[in-house]
């Protein structure tokens, strides 16, 4: 393990170039992911991130040598029955996908049918992890129950939470994902986060207005949460805009294996990283 690289940030940031804001080309995304791998901050970055949808237009073919073992994360934009084509789509090029990560509802819908039929693809693979991306609205905490038992009787299935978007109601309240981090808590449920976090500390965005969530507040929360803290308690650390608050709980558990939060998908990899180091987490020379 790297001294540069804490052992509780190591895979926090999951590479989605590809993905809005950041849009990258699909061959500069593998490339930049190429140099994020052997960079002295791999062990903080996860796989690269990419659409169902780019896998079955065989948009790889030509990018990836199949000797180098690209792994990837694989997020299902296109429904819940085409994923397996998109995973057999990997084989020609040597690619694994590490993980699946899908929508089951729209915000409103009932997330129970999607829900179910992306168990029972888990059920199929055998073995790669399956986050259902649930949305905190009607339905969520029976869809966490559904998949707290899934997951206690063997599936290596968890659960995904978008924090952001291009409407302010896409960003859920303090108390609001306090209440999920302390529900999957309570059903010993991982989860992934992605959207909108786009810096290590609470903040509003001067264009937008929107109050962003910061992944080192998150990181605080979640470890709060973890250490008994309830609700209440988890929201202020996920409110507090001051950074000595929520870096100290980080700091002191830089040496354990991160808790609960699996971590989330990053359009840019050189902004987290660059905000770990100034705020003393990440011990390197980066600078973006």
């Amino acid at each position: 393990m790297s001294t540069q690289v804490p052992r509780l940030l190591s895979g926090l940031v999951d590479d989605a170039a590809v993905f809005p804001p950041g849009n990258a080309p699909l061959p500069d995304a593998v490339t930049a992911h190429r140099t994020h791998r052997t960079a002295w901050y791999a062990e903080m970055v996860g796989p690269l991130l990419l659409p169902a949808s780019e896998i079955q237009r065989g948009s790889l073919r030509g990018l990836v040598d199949p000797a180098e073992g690209l792994v990837i994360g694989l997020i299902g934009d296109t429904g819940l029955d085409q994923l397996p084509q998109a995973l057999a789509a990997l084989a020609p090029d040597g690619v694994t996908a590490r993980q699946i990560e899908a929508p089951v509802a729209k915000r409103g819908e009932d997330p129970q049918p999607g829900l179910s039929e992306l168990v029972a693809l888990a059920d199929r693979l055998g073995g790669t992890a399956v986050y259902a991306e649930i949305p905190l609205t009607f339905g969520l905490m029976g869809a966490l129950d559904t998949l707290a038992d899934a997951r206690a009787g063997g599936l290596p299935v968890a659960a995904k939470f978008r924090t952001g978007g291009l409407a302010a109601e896409l960003f859920p309240t303090p108390v609001e994902l306090a209440a999920v981090i302390c529900a999957c808590r309570d059903r010993k449920l991982p989860f992934k986060l992605t959207a909108g976090l786009h810096h290590a500390i609470r903040h509003r965005d001067p264009e937008t207005g929107f109050n962003h969530h910061g992944f080192v507040n998150v990181l605080g929360a979640t470890l709060a949460a973890v250490g008994g803290a309830e609700v209440d308690g988890v929201a202020e650390l996920l409110a507090a805009t001051d950074p000595v608050r929520v870096v100290e709980p980080a700091r002191a558990h830089r040496d354990a294996e991160r808790p609960l939060w699996v971590g989330y998908g990053s359009c840019s990899i050189s902004e987290p990283l660059t905000d770990l180091i100034r705020l003393g987490l990440v011990n390197g020379g980066f600078e973006a």
